[in-house]
């Protein structure tokens, strides 16, 4: 009987490899992975991780695997003051000597320009 069941078993293991082997043989080179939904007591799992790696962009054919892979990470490289946020050294420099104190900017005295012949007011 233990020699029947390590027949069986040892038959078994070389089917499965017989089959693997041919499935492998058969796919093309770059086989996209099937994602499975799994349902266990009447509520649907689908395999999230699968599905993330579906949505990430292709790479080109010409670019590195390091490169980025979307427009929008060259954006977020961008210093802040391109994008037109808020950026704390350009606002201190306008601001003046009255940056967290007022809300008025720093402004030179206006100057009080008199008559040359009457001379200064």
């Amino acid at each position: 009987m233990n020699l029947n069941r390590t027949l069986n078993l040892s038959l078994a293991a070389l089917a499965c490899a017989l089959a693997a082997s041919a499935a492998a043989a058969a796919a093309p080179d770059k086989a996209e992975p099937s994602c499975f939904d799994v349902e266990v007591n009447g509520q649907r799992a689908p395999s999230y991780g699968c599905l993330t790696q579906k949505l990430q962009p292709k790479p080109a054919p010409g670019k590195m695997e390091g490169g980025p892979g979307l427009a929008s990470e060259a954006i977020v490289q961008r210093a802040s003051n391109q994008l037109g946020l808020f950026n704390r050294a350009a606002m201190a420099n306008r601001m003046g000597n009255t940056f967290g104190t007022s809300v008025y900017p720093q402004r030179p005295p206006t100057p009080q320009y008199g008559s040359p012949i009457f001379g200064a007011p």
